[in-house]
């Protein structure tokens, strides 16, 4: 009996193992490269995937660093700050506002890049690489619009590339996302500056009340969030943070 199955086993695992080989010699190559004959070159679908799933490990910095989620989030993050409210809105609140506005500005150029480069590539039209070119031209558009000359400058000085870059279509990446999320940064921080006036009046006026009445224990943000609040809602506060946000970048 044990001669048997033992027999049984080995016969088994050949027929495993025949199977498996046949499909080792017959299968994709997992690495190729294919030279097209206008002289591109095409790699295998192995190698398109694990070029996917790399790009996907990098979407979060992409996104922060080549669309307008940087500067949203920073204007919410301030208001909730000058408002004086620490949990309200949450976290998951605000960065669910910044990623849905984000993909509204960011619209007219996600179409671009769908008509210039995804479905071209999905139709066989183009290459990976060729649709890789062709999409990275409407996100360029974007960046160089909302970066400023001055932050261009400072970054081409740092690369040591002064009078190298004979435009700002030839400016590499490498220095133009650096110079956009300095851009960025600095936006962000003169709308915040901007959104903290109305609510640092509130805050002395009732600071200035309560002193005058002798309520020294008293804080006063207790006695001014309620204020702040109402005169927020008041103004239609929501309405305008978010027209303001879309109309800086030009929608």
């Amino acid at each position: 009996m044990k001669l048997r199955a033992l027999y049984s086993l080995v016969l088994l695992l050949a027929g495993l193992v025949v199977p498996l080989q046949g499909l080792a010699e017959t299968g994709l190559p997992a690495v190729s490269v294919t030279t097209n004959p206008d002289g591109s070159q095409e790699y295998t679908v192995s190698l398109q995937i694990l070029f996917i799933m790399t790009a996907l490990t990098l979407l979060p910095s992409a996104l922060i660093m080549m669309t307008s989620f940087t500067r949203i989030i920073i204007v919410l993050s301030i208001l909730r700050q000058a408002l004086g409210l620490q949990q309200a809105p949450s976290n998951q609140i605000i960065l669910g506002m910044a990623l849905f506005l984000t993909l509204f500005i960011m619209g007219p150029t996600l179409d671009q890049i769908n008509e210039s480069a995804l479905q071209p590539y999905l139709s066989d039209n183009m290459t990976s690489l060729q649709a890789v070119k062709a999409a990275s031209i409407p996100i360029r558009e974007f960046m160089l619009g909302q970066t400023r000359e001055d932050d261009i400058a400072l970054f081409v000085k740092l690369a040591g590339k002064e009078g190298q870059i004979p435009s700002l279509e030839d400016l590499p990446f490498t220095i133009l996302m650096p110079a956009f999320v300095t851009s960025e940064l600095k936006t962000a921080f003169q709308i915040g500056f901007m959104l903290f006036i109305p609510f640092l009046i509130v805050d002395m006026v009732v600071a200035s009340v309560l002193m005058a009445m002798g309520m020294m224990m008293l804080s006063p943000i207790i006695i001014s969030l309620p204020f702040k609040i109402m005169l927020f809602v008041m103004v239609d506060g929501w309405s305008m943070i978010m027209g303001t946000l879309a109309a800086s970048f030009g929608v």
